[in-house]
């Protein structure tokens, strides 16, 4: 198995498993970890999309990835500004 299948597994893997956390409601969508998990699966999938070529696939995953980081920030931003430790899920 070569890196670049590696790097494209990884990445698919990780954005299904908070996927089907999400809608068997093990994780909310709006939670760091759902965004979080979004983020680095698409992360790896434009890593992917760079190792093939890929130019559609690098755009999808290039959007996801600026809306899951975001995500990301506004969920850091409110666990931080809480005065009670953070839910997990």
């Amino acid at each position: 198995m070569n890196t670049t299948l590696i790097v494209g597994i990884a990445g698919a893997t990780i954005i299904l498993v908070f996927f089907i956390l999400e809608q068997t409601n093990k994780i909310k969508n709006d939670s760091l970890w759902y965004d979080l998990g979004n983020f680095i699966g698409s992360t790896l999938l434009i890593v992917y999309a760079i190792m093939l070529s890929s130019i559609p696939f690098l755009i999808l995953n290039g959007v996801w990835a600026i809306f899951s980081l975001k995500d990301t920030i506004i969920d850091l931003n409110k666990i931080f500004k809480q005065k009670e430790p953070p839910k997990m899920v």
